[in-house]
């Protein structure tokens, strides 16, 4: 097999693959054999079927089987060889010649690989990114309090107007709190987002989105939603080289607790804060079964490992914002 390799720009390869008859005669051989030996035709004994008949029954599918084994390798002795790290995976390209599938063809494919992209990561205190410090504005706070006050005259308690102050403000300050340390860390990766700058291959990848997911999703369905899919995986890419900047590991505890984390708050979700330890032994190890589960428990992990020390190497500027126009922010 001859590789002839075109590198269309800095992260976009086509790779022409010509294969010719020596490539894949010797697996046509052995496959046809081996089916010879276990096909099963009336009037024949097991074993005693003749080669013509086998070949011309199963000829066409143990060709194409014997010419993709060949392709499949061809492209991984490629990668290899030459240590790409391919984003996505191959893709047959458009410019691909139509292929007669006769024993005996050379054929030639041609595939469009594309390759993650070269760049650095750095974060210090030149980094500036504002931490707000959330107050009720007054018509939230009159809102809540008539709200409040609605609450326990239904249960029929009574609290004087300065044990509600009290509950509100304690309960405003913890749920503030939590949504400043969201927004603080959401803009935390939306500045590195913006700031580490390198191209991508955006139309390999609105093929492979695509051909990826065929039959799930249109090519108008990638095109709308691309520019989210981007600038998450514009984040899963800075994140993997803050990841190795720092010499960060995950460990089987690092997911192991994340799953906890989770349970517990999935239950807490439905009102049950308190959940025995057995349940959540059992729903963990439910979670740790399912590849899918744990490759979200993987990116969490990441998120938390790296976003946790970002914010100690950022300046965090504070600012003050009513409840109204936190809600405003984009």
């Amino acid at each position: 097999m001859k590789l002839e390799k075109k590198q269309l720009d800095d992260l976009n390869i086509e790779l022409t693959l010509n294969i010719e008859k020596g490539d894949y005669a010797e697996s046509v051989r052995k496959k046809l054999a081996q089916r010879r030996r276990t096909a099963d035709f009336k009037g024949f004994r097991k074993g005693m079927v003749p080669e013509s008949l086998v070949r011309r029954v199963y000829g066409d599918q143990i060709l194409a089987e014997s010419v993709n084994e060949v392709i499949s390798k061809g492209l991984q002795d490629f990668i290899d060889e030459n240590k790409l790290r391919v984003l996505g995976e191959p893709l047959g390209s458009e410019k691909q010649p139509e292929v007669e599938w006769k024993d005996g063809n050379d054929f030639t494919f041609i595939f469009d690989i594309a390759t993650y992209p070269e760049f650095e990561v750095s974060a210090g205190k030149e980094d500036v990114i504002e931490k707000y410090t959330i107050s009720a504005s007054a018509k939230d706070k009159a809102e809540m309090t008539k709200n409040l006050k609605k609450y326990y005259e239904d249960k029929k308690e009574e609290k004087s107007d300065e044990d509600i102050e009290k509950e509100l403000s304690a309960r405003l300050e913890s749920e503030y709190a939590q949504q400043s340390e969201w927004r603080f860390t959401k803009d935390i990766r939306d500045h590195f987002v913006e700031k580490i700058k390198f191209d991508l291959p955006e139309a390999f990848m609105k093929r492979w989105l695509f051909e990826a997911n065929s039959g799930k999703v249109s090519k108008e369905d990638v095109e709308k939603d691309f520019d989210g899919f981007l600038a998450d995986f514009r984040w899963q890419l800075i994140r993997s080289a803050f990841m190795r900047k720092y010499d960060f590991k995950i460990e089987q505890k690092d997911i192991q607790d994340a799953a906890v984390g989770y349970v517990h708050y999935q239950y807490a979700m439905y009102g049950m804060p308190n959940v025995p330890e057995e349940i959540v032994k059992d729903a963990v190890q439910n979670m740790m079964q399912d590849r899918s589960q744990i490759d979200r428990l993987v990116e969490q992990v990441e998120d938390n490992k790296v976003l946790g020390k970002l914010k100690e190497e950022v300046t965090a500027k504070a600012k003050k914002i009513t409840s109204e126009k936190f809600r405003e922010l984009k």
